[in-house]
């Protein structure tokens, strides 16, 4: 969409749903259908009567326009009214209630179809009224508060799920009794309230602060110097020469947050399959999911990540529909490129993310190469309850504990079960045993054993997909077959270019192996791609750094790693020989100290046969030294 061709207006929008509308389905289908359209025709009717218009329907949400807040509220009232009675005559559990929120803000208007913060928020105040209920935003009581014979309540300045500023959200009260009432759920909103506390905080101050001069006065001040937090550094961010996106983790608009494994997963496919087109740049998922229930501005996005496009979206799972939104947005104007809405059955989700990767590459005018197309068009699985079961299994990996890592397991052995050629499914299966042997959850070296299995099953299953390539190189680094494991990472990054977990993978495989110099350039490589790089990035260089004998540089990473993750015991026992390297015996005798402290389950020295160097002396050296400092 041509940022000079957008059409924009102020609008009153109502948002209407069903409470409980799960449960009712799960009763009983066929009538809550039949209930659900006999409401919409009661409501249609109510808004083509207060000079409204329906825009859309997915699921049971009905949202609807209106030139006036005035006639949008009394819509609402009046629908309220008409659904109650009609609710008299039904059983108590097949009674239909709906919540209706309220917003007046600035739409995109496309054809038939209008966009923005606008309607976001009206369904943001919605999920805050009861059953039966209405709520409206700030802007909108403004316009109403002496128009009608109403009641309101203040129910508080809201922090609405990613919108960037707090909403005052007010509570219509409908019976006559209330008429022309402005009630505050809470004394501490009320201003006069404020204005007295106002009033006593300054007194308090004025006491305070005339009492700190006479302390002063008669007293001396302490200077000691306050340490300093080192604080976590980020290197400045330069726009790359080719279109660079970062796809914000979709908004879960679904009934509850038990949905919210569907929406991540669906952002992190996205993700993972546009990581695949050799002309993109694209952010690697944990910098984005960093920003996910977060309220941040567009361009301060761009800024963090460095990069030109972002994506965001919204996926709300009902039944067996689904709707997906997604609108693709130029940091610099925050004007939409491409806006689109999908509603499907849930069988058609992998169309849909097919349409959604083919959209942005043609927007933003990617060239495919032929080997672009070719990955483009493999798909891991196309059984959704396959599919389902490997969303909830990266759930629960994502957690990276015992129990979590053991439940993964299940949830991915079932889509294994029903898809046998579930290339993706294998790899985190794989990845999840990896992990727990990593841990030293399941020490036995069966494990590697099991995972290395697991990653000739992926590769075997779908030779074009990379997850199973990077799980082989990560056994092959710990079973010490450095040659094999470095030439499986690097297939991995050739089937996804931009993928910033492979390439930190390479840069890790290469140091272990002796080449700190060439792994250091892989680690920044892959650290530009995830901005927001998690702490192993981190340990990872400063280990490149220190074998490098750069170790100015490595006390730097490693006090870097310790501010992300500061109980993982290797950076402070890594940091201490840095600072023996640099005759700084002090803090090196602190550092071996904090690494004793944290280690919970395993001896320093337990690990001197794990640590996979390929100079067979080199654990031995680091242990001997770590020894000789005092970490026994």
């Amino acid at each position: 969409m041509d940022d000079r061709k957008v059409k924009r207006k102020l609008a009153a929008i109502v948002s209407t749903d069903v409470k409980g509308y799960s449960r009712l389905m799960s009763d009983d289908d066929v009538e809550t259908v039949k209930s659900l359209k006999a409401c919409r025709r009661i409501m249609a009717q109510k808004i083509e009567g207060h000079r409204g218009r329906v825009v859309d329907s997915p699921g049971d949400n009905l949202l609807s326009e209106f030139s006036s807040v005035a006639d949008a509220v009394q819509c609402a009232v009046d629908i309220q009214s008409a659904l109650q009675e009609r609710n008299h005559s039904l059983p108590m559990g097949r009674k239909m209630e709906f919540r209706i929120g309220i917003n007046l803000g600035d739409v995109i208007e496309d054809g038939d179809q209008i966009y923005g913060d606008g309607l976001n928020i009206a369904a943001r105040i919605e999920g805050l009224a009861h059953g039966g209920g209405i709520c409206i935003s700030g802007s909108a009581f403004e316009q109403v508060k002496k128009l009608l014979p109403l009641g309101y309540e203040f129910i508080g300045e809201k922090s609405l799920k990613n919108i960037s500023d707090k909403v005052p959200v007010y509570r219509v009260l409908t019976d006559s009794k209330d008429s022309g009432k402005l009630i505050y759920a809470c004394k501490h909103d009320n201003p006069k309230f404020r204005r007295n506390k106002r009033l006593v905080i300054g007194l308090v101050l004025f006491i305070l602060i005339g009492g700190g001069m006479i302390f002063r006065m008669g007293s001396s001040v302490s200077t000691h110097p306050v340490p300093l937090k080192i604080r976590e550094k980020f290197m400045q961010m330069h726009l790359p020469d080719k279109p660079s996106i970062a796809v914000l983790p979709f908004i879960n608009m679904g009934e509850g947050p038990e949905q919210e494994y569907f929406s991540d997963g669906l952002t992190e496919d996205l993700i993972t399959d546009l990581s695949k087109v050799s002309g993109l740049f694209v952010i690697a998922r944990n910098s984005v999911f960093a920003y996910k229930d977060k309220s941040v501005k567009i361009d301060k996005i761009g800024r963090e990540l460095g990069v030109k496009y972002v994506l965001e979206g919204s996926v709300r799972k009902v039944g067996n529909r689904v709707r997906i939104t997604a609108q693709l947005i130029d940091v610099k104007s925050e004007g939409h490129i491409w806006a689109e809405r999908y509603d499907r059955d849930l069988e058609d989700i992998f169309s849909v993310q097919d349409e959604v990767r083919n959209k942005i590459v043609t927007a933003l005018s990617v060239e495919l190469t032929l080997e672009d197309e070719k990955r483009m068009r493999g798909k891991s699985t196309a059984d959704l309850k396959a599919y389902d079961y490997y969303l909830r299994g990266l759930e629960l990996y994502g957690t990276k504990t015992k129990e979590g890592l053991e439940k993964s397991k299940v949830m991915f052995q079932k889509a294994i079960d029903i898809d046998p050629g579930y290339a993706r499914a294998y790899a985190a299966l794989g990845h999840s045993v990896l992990m727990e042997w990593i841990f030293g959850f399941t020490p036995d070296q069966a494990s590697l054993d099991e995972a290395l299995e697991l990653a000739q099953k992926a590769v075997a299953a779908d030779s074009d997909e990379s997850a199973g390539y990077g799980l082989l190189g990560q056994v092959y680094l710990w079973t010490k077959q450095h040659d094999k494991g470095i030439a499986q990472i690097r297939k991995a990054i050739s089937l996804g270019p931009s993928n910033a977990e492979w390439i930190a993978a390479l840069g890790e495989q290469l140091t272990w192996a002796g080449s700190s110099l060439d792994g250091i350039q892989y680690l920044e490589q892959a650290m530009r791609l995830d901005p927001k790089y998690p702490a192993w990035y981190l340990w990872n260089l400063g280990h490149a750094h220190y074998l490098a004998g750069q170790y100015d540089q490595a006390v730097d990473a490693f006090l870097r790693a310790l501010v992300k993750d500061p109980n993982f015991w290797p950076s402070h026992a890594f940091l201490a020989l840095s600072y023996d390297a640099l005759e700084q015996t002090g803090k090196a005798a602190i550092e071996i100290q904090e690494a004793l402290g944290a280690i919970k389950t395993q001896s320093i020295f337990s690990w001197e046969e794990r640590l996979p160097y390929k100079d067979p002396e080199k654990a031995a050296q680091i242990v001997g030294r770590l020894n000789e400092m005092g970490a026994h």
